[in-house]
């Protein structure tokens, strides 16, 4: 019998190189042959660490009800409740959820998204989040339907943990380098906690006039704590003097810029790391967030617009906490403090839509460091 190789790979723009939204985007392309009323597919992940549920990636396109939103899990029950009892959620009429009061309910009755089914994403029995199909009709998620959605959901899950996966590596792998290297960690793991915080919540204040998605703000978020990992190969001498640096010193403490890219490219490709997505955006905040707004800084000289916008945004996160955070050659300075400084630094040094994002949100700011402190603080 001949062979054919007509057959057209529905899937096939899984195997390509391109963004988990375009993946999701693929999937709900072929669920909705399947199942037409299925109107909206999207994924929230779950940060143990602040209890918050983040939207990330969505198919529902412009018409996005929970862009740029977080929540805690623990103050919307019905999720909690999915969680703890492991199973999905069938709301098959929305309007059960009229009176509800949370921010998230109003948004998505405002959508007039009529029904939903809610799969709990699990990875040996841990948590990480939730895969919602969302559709304008109500009574529509039947059991025949259901257990075909289940199928896609899993893969979604898959596809979101994978991801997750290789920057969780590819964190960890630099961790690793950085043990190995140093004696000590010039920046604790709370610092980095925060700074990576302040990163988040700044670009989720700057979202609508720059256009960024969820998917971009869970990158820079993710990829924050990288920012300074070509210090790797900076010298002990230097890295650790008690005291200002020489001229000398810091020429070649400022190699510490490029030599973070070349550190980022070197490990994706020796471990295999291609897959990490946004790549470019974690290549971005190693080697230019040092650069200054008026074109001062290093190492490429260069000035305002020009500079990625994810490495502007880590600029005033990382100065932030670093003003606000106890050094051995200096106290911890007040908010207050350290919000002047960064006011002073605004146009010059730092992007001033950055520094206002992150001063104009000041009541997240002492929540963030309420929560992540230093181990003797």
């Amino acid at each position: 019998m001949p062979t054919t190789n007509e057959h057209a790979d529905a899937l096939a723009a899984l195997n390509r190189s391109q963004t988990l939204s375009s993946k999701l985007q693929a999937i709900h392309d072929q669920v909705r042959i399947l199942f037409s009323f299925v109107d909206r597919i999207a994924v929230a992940t779950y940060d143990p660490a602040t209890d918050c549920v983040k939207t990330f990636i969505h198919s529902s396109g412009d018409k996005n009800p929970l862009s740029n939103y977080q929540a805690r899990l623990s103050e919307a029950k019905s999720l909690a409740d999915t969680v703890r009892s492991g199973k999905p959620r069938v709301i098959n009429d929305l309007a059960v959820f009229a009176t509800d009061q949370k921010e998230h309910s109003k948004r998505i009755a405002a959508e007039k998204y009529a029904s939903s089914y809610t799969l709990p994403m699990f990875n040996n029995e841990v948590f990480f989040g939730f895969v919602f199909f969302n559709s304008y009709e109500k009574n529509v998620f039947t059991e025949s339907c259901l257990a075909q959605l289940d199928v896609f959901g899993h893969l979604i899950a898959s596809l979101v943990l994978h991801e997750l996966t290789l920057i969780k590596t590819l964190l960890s792998t630099i961790k690793t380098a950085r043990d190995m290297t140093h004696e000590r960690d010039p920046e604790t793991g709370a610092h980095l906690d925060r700074m990576s915080r302040y990163a988040r919540l700044i670009a989720r204040t700057l979202a609508s006039k720059y256009g960024f998605t969820d998917e971009y703000i869970e990158h820079v978020f993710l990829f924050a704590p990288l920012h300074d990992i070509g210090k790797i190969g900076v010298p002990d001498r230097i890295l650790f003097k008690n005291g200002k640096l020489d001229a000398h010193e810091f020429e070649e403490m400022k190699t510490h810029a490029i030599k973070g890219r070349q550190i980022i490219d070197m490990l994706l490709s020796n471990y295999g790391l291609d897959g990490v997505q946004s790549t470019e955006l974690l290549r971005n905040i190693a080697q230019y967030h040092h650069e200054d707004f008026d074109g001062s800084g290093y190492p490429e000289g260069l000035s305002g617009e020009a500079i990625p916008i994810e490495a502007r945004i880590i600029a005033v996160a990382d100065v932030f906490d670093a003003l606000t955070s106890a050094r051995p050659y200096k106290s911890a300075w007040t908010n207050d403090e350290a919000f002047e400084a960064l006011e002073r630094l605004s146009g010059n040094k730092l992007d001033p839509t950055c520094v206002r994002a992150l001063i104009d949100n000041r009541v997240i700011v002492e929540q963030i460091q309420s929560r992540f402190n230093e181990p003797d603080e």
